[in-house]
């Protein structure tokens, strides 16, 4: 696939790693580091080593079963350059920002130095907003209501409608799409956040419940912004649209709720 094999950019590796998974109908590939001596490996390796070894699998000596992951997926929840997002309280840093220190094509150990750089400057700047805090009272907040809501006995539901929702992300929004896969996903999304409504509003809310109904829309957004984008960039592949377009060099960044007024002519 590529004359630089493993060192090739991610996205490329991701992309063969895809392309033999589904031209053989494989359910991964292997990664194979068991020609380097057994200490070396336990010592520039130890936890995934451990891992590996819970799951009675000895890199030292056996093959590694991988796929293309969530970390092949670049972009994040945007934020300034102290951490800080639009929510506040809170901030974000690390792979889960979009800091503007990777783009299309994540490099390699960039998240670690998110992670130092933007982890130092956010602790700082938490310090200097926590001592304000404190100067002010702290507002009140009222009680929980929970309406009509009542215990459910059908946890089953979200447990599946979880399964269902990564199933299509990865069949349709994965390491290549296309405006078809796109459309079907968008079609089944929709119709999971109806069913999650349906059944927050109906039984008391738990934190399964609350991280289903993010992911949903975390899913509907990558949806949106995928389709929006007609050209193939880093990550960002798609079959109706294989070359890389310079107009759109620019970063995409997604919004919802924004009011009418404050939104883009």
């Amino acid at each position: 696939h590529d004359a630089r094999l493993e060192l090739a950019p991610r996205d490329i590796v991701s992309r063969s790693i895809d392309f033999e998974m589904k031209r053989a109908g494989l359910e991964h590939v292997y990664l194979d580091i068991s020609h380097k001596p057994a200490d070396w490996i336990k010592e520039r390796f130890p936890t995934i080593y451990e891992r590996c070894l819970s799951y009675g699998i000895d890199i030292t000596s056996e093959l590694i079963p991988v796929v293309p992951a969530a970390h092949y997926m670049c972009g994040g929840v945007t934020t300034d350059l102290r951490g800080r997002t639009t929510i506040p309280g809170l901030s974000a840093i690390g792979e889960c920002a979009f800091t503007g220190l990777h783009g299309a094509n994540r490099l390699a150990s960039n998240s670690l130095l998110e992670g130092l750089v933007f982890g130092q400057r956010a602790a700082k700047r938490l310090i200097e907003d926590i001592a304000e805090m404190k100067k002010a009272p702290f507002p009140a907040v009222a009680e929980w209501q929970t309406g009509n809501a009542v215990p459910s006995h059908e946890a089953v539901v979200v447990a599946h409608n979880w399964d269902e929702l990564r199933r299509t992300m990865w069949n349709y929004v994965g390491i290549v799409r296309s405006d078809t896969r796109l459309r079907r996903a968008a079609r089944r999304i929709a119709l999971l956040q109806e069913e999650i409504r349906e059944y927050y509003w109906k039984h008391l809310v738990t934190r399964d419940v609350l991280e289903l109904r993010n992911i949903a829309t975390v899913a509907e957004l990558i949806v949106a912004c995928a389709a929006s984008r007609k050209e193939s960039r880093g990550l960002h592949d798609t079959m109706d649209y294989p070359e890389t377009d310079p107009a759109q060099v620019a970063d995409t960044i997604v919004k919802r709720g924004v009011p009418a007024h404050l939104r883009p002519a």
